[in-house]
């Protein structure tokens, strides 16, 4: 599809008087999300259980915490950011009944929408406005002035005025002072799926595990391995989010850059993007997603044994040990 982007000019902020947003969930993106549109102007109600830490942070920000179903009642759009896992079973308890013609369910991230956790009732509509940051960075850059580029979509024979009022919102958030991005709800979903899985979390963590088991293996110092394989990957991340991979390059030494070509064909070879392909159809096909909730329900022990194991390894251990040498990394937030 030919890519649209809206700006300040093509969102407006009236369409949001007179209606109430519930904010479902006060963690890093509830939070930001819930501050950037009331300080917008907007009428914003947090639905929050009691006692937990969000409805205490909720409660330091100014705002009254109620109950999950009250504010979905009090709501015209009522947003849940809250874990994937969670969203399915939280609509049907607490917001469905509330639910009116003309309401408009969002989330950040389409996985409960495009594979069906979450099915609004006929008049309602299903909205996705999803800023491309960390919570702490939609807040930072709406307080600095700015805002964090936002996807967003619509389902399929979604009312006329469902879209602009997914604009007003990111407008409020911040995020149309960046841009906003016109997509689908499948697209979100499974690109989002799976530059995590291939990529940024998947991909990287077992590429530097891989990486500094090769140098221990062969003889060298953990010390040394950790160093080449895991905290110099900062550097270039860096590089490469400010800049792109031909202005990387144009920075490191030609040693490295020739290195760069020569070898990296090497590790993500033929073999490893028909991986990469594998994981896609996983998610196209939901086979990912049934996994995940089937082990949510069986009390996350897939999960819980994935985290354990990983806690003992050696490279943790090192990391741990180097990083209590540096503790400027506490409060590098760049």
């Amino acid at each position: 599809m030919e890519t649209k982007i809206y700006y300040e000019a093509d969102a407006d902020e009236r369409l949001l008087e007179g209606r109430t947003i519930a904010i479902i969930g006060y963690g890093a993106q509830g939070a930001a999300h819930a501050q950037n549109v009331r300080d917008s102007g907007c009428d914003v109600i947090v639905g929050q259980r009691v006692g937990g830490p969000g409805y205490q942070a909720a409660v330091q920000d100014g705002f009254q915490p109620v109950a999950i179903a009250e504010a979905a009642a009090r709501a015209d759009l009522i947003n849940i950011l809250l874990p994937d896992e969670v969203h399915g079973e939280v609509f049907e308890k607490d917001i469905r009944a509330q639910l009116v013609p003309g309401n408009v369910v969002m989330t950040c991230h389409g996985f409960s929408f495009h594979y069906d956790y979450i099915q609004t009732p006929k008049g309602v509509d299903r909205l996705l406005v999803a800023p491309k940051g960390q919570g702490h960075m939609v807040r930072g850059e709406y307080l600095r002035g700015g805002g964090v580029p936002c996807l967003i979509a619509a389902d399929d024979g979604a009312t006329d005025e469902t879209l602009p009022l997914g604009l007003a919102y990111a407008k409020a958030l911040g995020g149309t002072k960046a841009g906003v991005i016109q997509t689908t709800i499948a697209a979100e979903t499974e690109t989002d799926l799976f530059g995590e899985q291939a990529v940024l979390c998947g991909g990287v963590s077992n590429l530097v595990k891989a990486g500094f088991d090769t140098l221990v293996h062969a003889g060298y110092q953990p010390e040394l391995a950790y160093f080449e394989c895991v905290h110099e990957m900062k550097i270039i991340v860096d590089l490469l989010h400010a800049k792109g991979l031909a202005a990387m390059r144009e920075a490191i030494s030609n040693t490295a850059e020739f290195g760069d070509y020569v070898s990296g064909p090497r590790v993500i070879d033929t073999a490893v993007r028909q991986k990469m392909k594998d994981i896609l159809e996983d998610i196209q096909s939901g086979a990912f997603a049934k996994r995940f909730m089937d082990q949510h329900q069986d009390e996350d022990q897939e999960l819980l044994s994935f985290r354990a194991a990983e806690s003992g390894t050696e490279i943790e251990g090192v990391g741990q040990k180097l990083r209590a040498m540096m503790p400027w990394l506490e409060t590098d937030d760049s």
